[in-house]
Parts: structure tokens; sequence; C-alpha cells
């Protein structure tokens, strides 16, 4: 993570160059990834394969390969991350296991050569001249922003987490053994050559990691050698491995992954608990007694019996309500997902323009990141620095107090007119859900104060 504290003159110049590098890859990128909007994002990610064909025929059904022959788009993809990068990156305070993996494939198996706590670049590139290993970058997007743009827009376009990993690996070496994963995976070359392997998967849409052996996966059903520029899909649950060959100095590319845990089967796990809990409420069946001594039988049959017509009852109440809501899966991703990318010439986000008064048409910002919910939570802030690395439950500053933020608050009664500029390209104030004049007015003062409405 970024070290903190240092000069602020330091800072400042650290600062400038960043945002010099930023201007350098916006140019670059212009051209090459539209970032209007999430879907224009990702079309022009696995261009030029339409979005339709793929999701009818690539997602979660088998892999895409897409070479490409475009310069710019190669130097574009290079600009993402580098092997250089490592000297200044490690300087910013990187320690291993958190930050940096050291490994490599070993006689079929996975052999982690890290170090204790920080990383010192020589010794890293000591380790990966000397002894051939991988260097695996934990969550990039940290630290360059052009993959923190692209991650939040393909964060907004999925509706999940997207997290990213970079692997460099040494000519005539292996880092990782035949595995599969239980994300989808997206993987950009952008230095070297990668000559890899992809075979019949042995769990179909895996729901976790798992390595293989090479006996028992046979004969690969895809082979093939990225070069800088190109895309390569596969869904999780596809086994795969991948090598820099001999005559190629090194190869670095980006994992960019999605939908981990994100199945209608998670979905389910997260949203009958509280159809259980409504509908208990209303249905007195549902608030009968269990039989006597049910939970110390062995032989259940007659109660998953019950089971089922209870399960079938619940069916029909949703049929007849549609409502059916997340608690967790909604909150992780409100509380893990990056923030809005602004860019080094932005200011940071402080109210402008004009107060919202009665007589004012409003419009929401961010959209894409704007979730309207009614269940009680306590979120944390999003923050790039911490994406995807997880998170301690009791987090505290340095004065040793407790560190908690939390989203807008507001009454129940609320919801219609918060839904209301959620729905509409703009509204009057004065048209919103409310009562009264005042309840309008400070509706939209609390949004405008948080940068997450605009007067036009």
């Amino acid at each position: 993570m970024p070290k903190k504290g240092g000069k602020h003159a330091e800072m400042g110049k650290e600062m400038q160059a960043q945002c010099k590098r930023a201007k350098v890859e916006e140019a670059c990128s212009l051209s090459v990834m539209n970032f209007e909007n999430p879907d224009s994002l990702f079309g022009s990610f696995i261009s030029p394969i339409k979005q339709e064909m793929f999701f009818r025929e690539y997602w979660e059904q088998k892999p895409l390969l897409v070479q490409r022959n475009d310069p710019l788009l190669a130097a574009y993809y290079q600009s993402l991350f580098q092997l250089s990068d490592l000297k200044e990156l490690c300087s910013q305070g990187l320690y291993y296991g958190q930050d940096i993996n050291i490994c490599r494939c070993v006689n079929g198996k996975k052999k982690v050569l890290n170090k204790e706590g920080k990383v010192n670049y020589m010794q890293l590139k000591k380790d990966f001249d000397q002894k051939k290993a991988t260097i695996q970058f934990h969550q990039p997007q940290r630290f360059k922003e052009e993959l923190w743009k692209i991650q939040e827009k393909l964060e907004c376009y999925f509706g999940s987490l997207v997290g990213s990993n970079v692997y460099i690996t040494p000519q005539g070496s292996q880092g990782l053994p035949p595995h599969y994963d239980d994300v989808e995976v997206f993987i950009l070359q952008l230095e070297g050559k990668k000559h890899w392997r992809l075979y019949k998967p042995t769990v179909h849409l895996a729901r976790e990691y798992n390595v293989e052996s090479e006996d028992r996966i046979g004969n690969p059903t895809h082979e093939f050698t990225l070069k800088p520029g190109d895309l390569l899909y596969f869904p999780r649950g596809t086994i795969h491995q991948a090598d820099t060959p001999l005559g190629i100095s090194y190869s670095t590319h980006v994992t960019i992954s999605t939908y981990q845990n994100n199945s209608w089967g998670d979905f389910l796990l997260d949203a009958i608990p509280g159809l259980v809990f409504d509908s208990a409420k209303e249905d007195v069946v549902l608030r009968t007694s269990i039989p006597r001594q049910l939970l110390m039988q062995v032989d259940t049959a007659d109660s998953t019996k019950k089971l089922s017509s209870l399960l079938r009852r619940l069916a029909d109440r949703l049929e007849n309500t549609r409502e059916l809501r997340s608690s967790d899966m909604k909150k992780d991703f409100i509380m893990n997902r990056l923030p809005p990318c602004l860019g080094c010439d932005s200011d940071p986000l402080t109210p402008g323009g004009k107060l919202p008064k009665i007589d004012s048409k409003i419009r929401l910002q961010f959209r894409d990141h704007a979730i309207i919910t009614v269940e009680p939570d306590q979120e944390n802030s999003n923050r790039r620095e911490t994406h995807m690395m997880g998170r301690e439950d009791d987090t505290t500053s340095e004065e040793g107090t407790s560190q908690q933020t939390h989203g807008l608050r507001f009454p129940l009664s609320y919801l219609d007119a918060l839904k209301q500029i959620w729905s509409s390209s703009t509204v009057n104030v004065k048209e919103l859900n409310l009562i009264s004049d005042e309840e309008k007015e400070n509706l939209a003062l609390s949004l405008w104060t948080e940068c997450l409405i605009e007067v036009i």
C-alpha cells in the first residue's frame, strides 16, 4: 500500500509527475478505450467482438481468444503496467504476501519464494533474474490510474467487484501449476509473449480455486501464444497454465477477474433468509413449530416433504409480491467497489455551482455508483488504496479512535423521492414526492453537499 507521510514538496512533485504520466496515457487511451459509459468501455475492451455475440456464445461457456495486430493498442496495454514500474512502486513501501508474491512452478506444484516484511527491489530483481521466479503483483489498480479507470467502469458494467493481478515471468519459466479459478477471467498481454494451454473443466463454473495434476487434465483444448495487445477470456473452472517461451526475455500480463461468488445460488443464499423472515410475519403456517425432536432425528424424510411444501408456499408469495432483495451481497459490493476515477486534473470533490432551491431543476451525478437500500447498514468509505485487498472489522485512526464512515441516511418517507431522483434524467425539486417544501429543499441540499446532484 502507498506509504503515508513525507514532505509536502516531494509529494507535490510526485503527484505532478503522476499527472503528466496520466495525461500521456490518457492521450493514448482516447483512441483505444471508450470511457464514455460502462457499456461503451466493455465494447471497446473486447473489440472487435460484439457484446451480444460475447454473451451469447462465450460468457460462462467457452474461452475467447482475441489476437490483434494494432501497434496503438499494444502500446496502450504496455502503459497499464511494466516491469520497469516495479522500482518506483517498491519505493512506496510494498510488502510480501500483501502486495507481492514471488513464486515458481516446480514439478507441478507452486513454490512460494517470499521473504519477510517489506519488498526490497534489488532482492526482488535478483529472485526474478536468478531464480526465474514469477512476480505476482496484487491489485495494481491501487497504483495505476488507467487500470483504476478500466476496473471502475467494469464494476459498473457487471454490477460485481472486479479485481486484478499482474504476472511478470522470466523466459523459460512458469509461475503457477495447472489450476482453475472461481472467477471469470480476462487476460491482457502487456509485454513480451506468453504461451498458454487451456483444458476442459473438471468442474464447470467452479466455486473455488483448485490445482489440478497433469495426469488428470489430459490434452489441451486450446494452445496459443499471446503478444502485446491480445486479449483472452475464459470462464471460471477453466483449467489453465502459462509459461514464457525461451527467447522471450520476460512476459507481463494482467489478469482482470470478476463474478466471484456471484451466482444464482449465492443470490438465493443471500436473499432467501429475508424472504422467509418477511413471509413469517404474515403467514402463520411458517410460525408453527417444527416437530418435536426433529433436530435429534437421523431420518428426516417426513419433514423434507413438509419443507418442500413450505418452499412452494414461499415461491407462490414471491410470484405475487415480486420482492426479493439482496442483503450481504449488495452491501459487500457497495462497501468494496472502486470509487469514481476523476483524474489528476479534477479538484477534490467539493460542492459547486448554485445551491438547490425549491424552484431548481437537479440531476443525479455518478448514477452508476448510486444505490438505494432500506436495510440498516454501517458502510465503509470506498477507497482505491484498499480495493480488493480485504478489510478488518475494526479500523482505527492514527490517534487510536475508531473510524466509521456511512452513506447518506434518510427517513423511510424519503424513499420515493430518492427513487425519483435516481430514475429521472432531471427532476424539479418542487415535484419531489415529499410533503413539505422544506423537506424537498433539505433532501436536495443534502445530496448537493455530497456532490451527488448538480443544479442545471
